[in-house]
């Protein structure tokens, strides 16, 4: 059986503003769906562990995925129990998948533990994955020789523009699809909000919440292609 490493913020604010934010629910569920349709475990887990912050914006249950993972009992205790992220051992792992909302923009760039966790999945020949803000954790990810692992590589973020759409380029600490370009990505925009999923070998990212299904999907062909 596959198994995947699903993470999500442990953060709450967005900054200094005191706006309380969290990870985007279907940005977890769209891809969980995908992942246990085929078949594979999965694991949750966040920066501090224990229950994370859900950015109340995206509780939405007339969301049919939401609302079946929701009023899953196995999915409520794996969210309230997440596993705290230093505690996680690579080796488990045939991927790992990051979920976006705002809140990832605080506590995943320079998590250590996403760096070290990141890094041995890649290099064990495992897939890495994020969506929307989740990109973020593979900002300031290095592989063994120093390089950074979206050096050079194909991929896609939620964008400056749709950044500026929601009004948040001066709220972020960083704007994420400027910040992976200065570190050798080869970044992907598609039209705002648009379904929109690059692939560059085992590296699958997804522009936005819309993308979440679609990177779920691709990580799923290319474990059951392996």
């Amino acid at each position: 059986m596959k198994k995947t490493l699903c993470v999500v913020t442990s953060n709450n604010v967005k900054g200094a503003t005191g706006i309380p934010t969290g990870f985007w629910l279907s940005e977890l569920t769209h891809p969980l769906d995908k992942f246990t349709a085929a078949g594979f475990d999965f694991v949750l887990a966040s920066i501090k562990g224990g229950k994370p912050p859900i950015d109340k914006d995206s509780l939405d249950f007339n969301d049919p995925i939401n609302k079946k993972f929701w009023d899953a009992i196995d999915f409520q205790d794996k969210l309230t129990n997440t596993i705290k992220l230093d505690d996680v051992d690579a080796d488990d792992f045939d991927a790992i998948f990051f979920a976006g909302g705002h809140g990832v923009m605080w506590d995943f760039a320079d998590s250590a533990a996403i760096d070290k966790v990141t890094r041995e999945i890649y290099e064990r020949g495992g897939v890495v994955s994020a969506v929307c803000h989740g990109p973020a954790a593979l900002v300031n990810v290095k592989l063994s020789d120093g390089s950074y692992l979206v050096a050079g590589k194909n991929l896609t973020a939620f964008t400056n523009g749709e950044e500026e759409a929601v009004q948040a380029t001066d709220i972020v600490p960083f704007l994420l699809e400027t910040k992976l370009k200065e570190h050798g990505a080869i970044h992907h925009a598609a039209a705002n909000w648009s379904n929109h999923v690059v692939e560059d070998g085992r590296l699958i990212t997804g522009q936005n919440p819309a993308s979440a299904g679609g990177v779920g999907e691709a990580v799923v062909k290319l474990l059951e292609e392996e």
